[in-house]
This record gives C-alpha cells, structure tokens and sequence, in this order.
C-alpha cells in the first residue's frame, strides 16, 4: 500500500430537522353525504362537491333558483377562494341534518386530533350564548386548540377561528375560556361564511406576516363606526391598538379596487398574546428549535465542547430567521458554558457545585431571547404647514 502522507476518512452524517407546516386547515361541519366522523383530505371546490355533496341545488319549487344543500361544502368553497389559501385542507361530517350550525363536534375534534393542522373552523357556525358555552360547539373548540396545542403531539398547536353571529359588533360574549390567544374571532356582515373565509387568508399568509388589512374574499357590506368602537374601543391620536379579541371586516377607501379587508389581526385575549402573527411565530419558531435540537439530546455532553455545539445548533435556527426579517436579533445564554469557560481554579465552590449538579442530572438550561419587531398597526402622522 502506497504511503498516505495525510489520510482522511469521511462520515457523511446528513441531518435535517423535521418540518411544520403553517397554513393547514381542518373544516368540520354538517354536510349532505360523507361518513359522520371520517378525515377526508379536500384539495378543490369539485373535490368537496364530490365527497359532501354540492354547496346548492336546484330547488324544487322553483328550479331557476338554487337552495342550500351542504353547509360543510359551503364553507370548503368560501375557504378554497380566499388568496393566497391554505396549503392543505381536511374535512370531517358531523352527525346531523346536511344544513346549519355545528351543534357537538366532539368526535370530529377527537378525530382531527392527530392531524398535521394549524387552523380549526366549524362550518356555518356562529357563536352565540349557546354555542359559546362550554359544552357549546365554539367552546369545545376553544378548549379542543387549546388542549391539543398545549398537551398534544409535538407540532399539533394550532388555532381555532370562530365567526360571530352576522351583523353583531358585540365582543362581550368572547370571554372565559373563550379569550384565548388560540381563538381568532370574526365580525361580519355577510351570507357567507366568514370564519371559513378568514382561515382562509390567514392560513394562506406565513406566521411573521401581521393578517391585519389582508383581503378576504366574501361580501361583507362595512360596520359603522359607532360598531367598530363597540368591537375595538375608540382609538385617539397616538393610541396604539386597542381591541376586545374580536376582528372585523372593514373596505378601506384608501386601498385601490375596494373589496373587503381584515379589520385587525387579534386573537382572543387582548390582555395576553394579543396578536395573531405572534401567536403563530412563537409555535413555528419553537418548533423550528426542538426539531433541530433533538439530536443533540442523547448526543452533545455537558462539557465546553457539546455545550458550544448546542449553541452551533440554535444558531442553525435562529441566523436564518434573522436573515428573512421574521426576528430582529436573538441572544443565548447557557449559565453552566459561561462557568465551563472559566478558570476552575477561580470557580466559588457553590459554582462547581453547579457544574456538577448540571452533569449529574443531565440537564442543560437554556435561555434564548429573541427580538420580534410586529408590522406597524397605526401610523400616527404629524403634519406641521409653515
């Protein structure tokens, strides 16, 4: 064999993190035909047609005219015409007649459990007093995203959005368990249906992307201002966004072609995460995290060497997302690094107790803080005439 001055041996270890998706939508609703129960996978208006039947039919007593026939189809229709649109979309029938309201969606919740899904809509579904209780379907709902994000799978936090009854302006019955920062709620005044609208344009758009001032495509005639007050609390010059958890549809005269927009981008609870594009960065950006990290844990000791790697690894995440303006900046700090990185010999003995605390229990805390900057909401201009 021939002498090798420098010999290289090569392991390719290619690792790449898992993926979430972002705009996946879950319908749930009364429909025409289909099994009670079963997850279909819709990917077009005729695809939805097919497997639930047609949103209308001819009517009987005067064939010119067409009658409502599927209300789930009805709103996979409303929601495939939003733009951009969701990126995947399931649909589950409930037990019941083929029109109206969902009235206990509880097995179609427990089957959509495990779905790759970030929005959940309940067809044709206002909320009201009935439906806003806890054993209402808009309750359920409120408590099903909440539960599944918080206790379910990795990946499975999702978002639930919720239309009020037509013409209301009034928030008062979003709260309890319904003000939740996993709940989007929709004022409207529209024949459609406005929650399977507004998933629509929200799934359709990425998680840094603020839904205020977005298009949704139904006919909504515009909320007085006395309304809007009612809905978002009068705003003065230099009030930074109110809201009482409830959205609205709006036709801003400034923006050209008309049509209508979303009013403002809140979730539920004003008095917390108060907007939707934080809500969902914070599930992407958290997930991003623990997919690439998971191959550290079992791997990277607690040492100066494994510790700077996991520092290598949240760099892998969070650069890129500095890169495309989804966060302005990060910092990490690992507190048993910063005592690795030290001279023992200048180490208290409470320090070195907690270097060997960290690699006796195995445990490695980190805090990572991370600067988002939210799009503007209001501008508020000064104009000095001399």
């Amino acid at each position: 064999m021939a002498v090798r001055y420098i010999n290289v041996k090569s392991n390719v270890e290619m690792f790449s993190p898992v993926v979430r998706a972002t705009g996946n939508v879950a319908v749930i609703g009364a429909a025409a035909t289909g099994t009670d129960g079963k997850v279909v996978a819709v990917t077009s208006p005729s695809g939805a047609a097919a497997a639930f039947g047609p949103a209308t039919i001819p009517d009987p007593a005067d064939p010119t005219k067409q009658k409502p026939n599927s209300s789930l189809t009805a709103a996979l229709v409303t929601l495939f015409g939003q733009s951009p649109g969701p990126a995947q979309v399931f649909a589950v029938k409930v037990n019941g007649a083929a029109m109206g309201a969902v009235s206990d969606p509880s097995a179609a919740l427990a089957a959509i459990e495990e779905l790759d899904v970030q929005f959940v809509v309940l067809a044709a579904t206002p909320l009201d007093s009935t439906s806003g209780a806890a054993t209402g379907a808009i309750g359920r709902l409120a408590a099903h995203v909440t539960d599944v994000s918080d206790h379910g799978g990795e990946g499975k936090e999702r978002m639930g959005v919720a239309m009020l009854v037509k013409d209301s302006a009034d928030p008062a019955l979003v709260t309890g368990t319904l003000a939740g920062d996993r709940m989007i709620y929709i004022a409207h005044r529209s024949n459609e249906d406005a929650a399977a609208a507004v998933t629509g344009t929200v799934a359709g758009y990425p998680p840094h992307v603020s839904v205020l001032l977005k298009q949704v495509m139904i006919d909504s005639a515009p909320f007085s201002v006395a309304d809007i007050n009612k809905l978002n609390q009068s705003e003065q010059f230099g009030d930074p966004p109110k809201g009482n958890g409830v959205n609205w549809l709006v036709h801003p005269a400034l923006l050209p072609g008309g049509g209508v927009y979303l009013g403002e981008g809140y979730t539920g609870n004003p008095a917390g995460m108060k907007f939707v594009d934080v809500r969902r960065t914070v599930d992407d950006v958290s997930f991003k995290l623990k997919a690439r990290l998971i191959k550290a844990v079992g791997s990277l000791r607690i040492s100066r060497s494994g510790l700077r790697a996991l520092v290598v690894q949240l760099e892998a995440v969070l650069d890129p997302l500095v890169r495309g303006e989804v966060i302005e900046s990060y910092a990490i700090d690992i507190p048993v690094l910063d005592l690795l990185d030290a001279d023992p010999a200048a180490l208290t003995a409470a320090q070195l107790t907690v270097i060997q605390n960290a690699q006796t229990e195995r445990l490695a805390e980190v805090l990572v803080s991370v600067d988002y900057a939210g799009a503007i909401h209001r501008i508020a201009l000064t104009l000095n005439f001399t």
